[in-house]
């Protein structure tokens, strides 16, 4: 005899995804993760692991980096959350995925996005991180087919880039 299990209830939430607000009935129960790639269609989040412990998942809320594999989607109401798909404008790479490609800083790519908020989060923080500074953010993101390397010197190539960007003086006006 089949069992009816009740559904968890829905409830309406209303956050800003990559600078657009959205209201979508979600289940309490719904994670994060499964919100951002079923519901807003961004499967740039990768799951890997289900428990927090890859970063495959991992966004921006509010600034900071995240697992969204072990967040609540109703529990980022009101907040506002970044995606890989919010880094890149009008179709151009932004400064971080731009330096990890051109640091073959990806190999299979399953993690880079995970990677890259990481980064991302950090470097909004901290413009002048060290090599410890890098290697620590990154602790709670996983990758098999690299040794960092090349994704260390991206994020460092990245911040180079990013102090550069703030200091160039702006083009005269004739």
């Amino acid at each position: 005899m089949q069992k009816d299990y009740p559904q968890p209830r829905k409830r309406l939430l209303q956050l800003k995804v990559n600078g657009r607000w959205r209201e979508d009935a979600v289940a309490e129960n719904q994670l994060l993760a499964d919100y951002l790639r079923e519901v807003a269609g961004l499967t740039g989040v990768k799951i890997g692991c289900d428990g927090g412990e890859c970063g495959a998942c991992t966004v921006l809320l509010d600034g900071e980096a995240v697992p969204s594999c072990i967040t609540l989607a109703i529990r980022c109401d009101g907040r506002a959350i970044e995606t890989i798909e919010g880094l890149a404008r009008q179709g151009r790479l932004d400064r971080l995925q731009r330096a990890f490609h051109e640091r073959l800083g990806t190999q299979c790519g399953f993690c880079t996005p995970g990677m890259i908020m990481a980064a991302e989060g950090l470097l909004r923080r901290n413009p002048r991180p060290t090599e410890l500074e890098i290697r620590t953010a990154l602790s709670g993101n996983l990758c098999r087919c690299t040794g960092y390397h090349n994704i260390v010197a991206a994020i460092r190539d990245a911040a180079r880039a990013m102090r550069d960007a703030a200091v160039s003086p702006a083009p005269a006006m004739a």
